[in-house]
């Protein structure tokens, strides 16, 4: 359990992504979450709508228009066009969609452990919709991964979540210690 805690921290932590990857003739660039959303978008709306509902009682119709509210505004959280169909490599752990018994051909990948399990799902530019058609064994969701491949902003939406990129990926390392 410490290993996934100091994991969590490493993935959040900038300075141990590494440069000078190449795949497919292109340099590959070392992104953290962060950068993934836009410099003048702020989640204080939302989690003010959020201190608005937990001064309301559950029964008050207003309740679940404030809820409806702060999920359309997470699933439609704006991305940064500057990613659009760059080569990347991120961390993150893998949330399945697709799978063929134990290989994982689509997934959520996400800053957290647990996110899209629990609800709510993070906003929809903290999530990335991942194709990787010769697939890969997950073994424990628990173990984050390196993932490396062409992020597009393209929006996928499903029943766990709703991303914000999309990202073919051609690369999924674990991510070791």
């Amino acid at each position: 359990m410490f290993k996934h805690i100091i994991a969590v921290w490493l993935i959040a932590s900038s300075s141990f992504i590494s440069a000078g990857e190449v795949i497919n003739g292109e340099s590959v660039k070392p992104v953290e979450w962060e950068q993934l959303v836009p410099a003048d978008f702020s989640m204080d709306a939302i989690f003010n709508s959020s201190e608005q509902l937990a001064a309301i009682d559950d029964f008050d119709p207003k309740a679940q228009q404030l809820l409806d509210e702060m999920m359309v505004a997470m699933q439609s959280a704006p991305t940064v066009p500057d990613f659009d169909g760059q080569m990347i490599k991120i961390p993150g752990y893998v949330v399945p969609v697709e799978s063929d018994g134990t290989r994982v051909t689509e997934f959520f990948l996400v800053p957290y452990f647990g996110a899209c399990i629990h609800v709510p799902p993070p906003p929809s530019n903290q999530i990335i919709y991942v194709r990787f058609e010769p697939g890969t064994h997950v073994e424990n969701l628990y173990d984050a991964v390196w993932i490396s491949g062409r992020i597009n902003t393209e929006t996928v939406v499903n029943e766990l979540a709703a991303s914000g990129y999309t990202m073919e990926a051609f690369k999924i390392e674990p991510y070791d210690l």
